[in-house]
């Protein structure tokens, strides 16, 4: 749930990446907080458990406008992804304008990324949000890895993307399809609040 700011006239939206353990989740925010600029964002936080961590940090985009003469910041969250941290991950989720689904491309892997999207629908539900209508996208990471090892997208769009959204293919280690998939969930983001948003 975004959070308004009179006085600064800014709106706070919160953006969770979500997926299963190792998929990619930190690498995507330490990439990006690597190359937003000090003056627009805030410190890097961590959370960390004995296995797993949560990341987050804001940040405040230069290049998507405003809602109503109110600029944007957005909060970016990690969640952990072991199945035993699971409350952690459900109370990340909680008040969650957008969601990146990252799934690792790996073949292997395929049973964990349909797992965690279960997850993800499961969590959303305690907090009375549909995986319906929530914005979403997908990121299919590690596409850098040999073809014999990973799915092709249209094979994880198969199994995974089961509303049609908007998938990215990503290199997270190597920043491709990093800011693509952060600008895609922002823009759904912004869209979804721009139409609750008085005229």
């Amino acid at each position: 749930m975004s959070l308004v700011n009179f006085t600064t006239r800014e709106i706070t939206c919160k953006i969770v990446y979500y997926g299963p353990g190792r998929s990619g989740k930190t690498t995507n925010l330490h990439y990006i907080y690597g190359r937003v600029p000090d003056s627009r964002r805030g410190r890097m936080v961590s959370l960390a458990t004995q296995t797993d961590r949560t990341l987050f940090f804001d940040f405040l985009p230069i290049d998507l406008g405003q809602i109503s003469g109110f600029s944007t910041r957005f909060q970016l969250y990690t969640v952990p992804g072991q199945v035993y941290y699971n409350a952690t991950r459900r109370l990340v989720l909680q008040g969650a304008d957008g969601v990146v689904f990252v799934a690792d491309s790996q073949a292997r892997q395929l049973d964990e990324n349909l797992e965690s999207l279960q997850n993800l629908q499961s969590n959303l539900l305690e907090h009375g949000v549909d995986i319906r209508t929530v914005p979403l996208v997908m990121q299919y990471n590690k596409q850098d890895l040999p073809r014999e090892l990973i799915l092709s997208t249209a094979d994880l769009d198969d199994a995974l993307n089961f509303r049609g959204v908007t998938s990215f293919r990503a290199d997270a280690l190597h920043g491709v399809g990093v800011f693509e998939t952060l600008k895609g969930i922002s823009e759904l983001v912004l869209k979804k609040l721009a139409a609750g948003a008085p005229a």
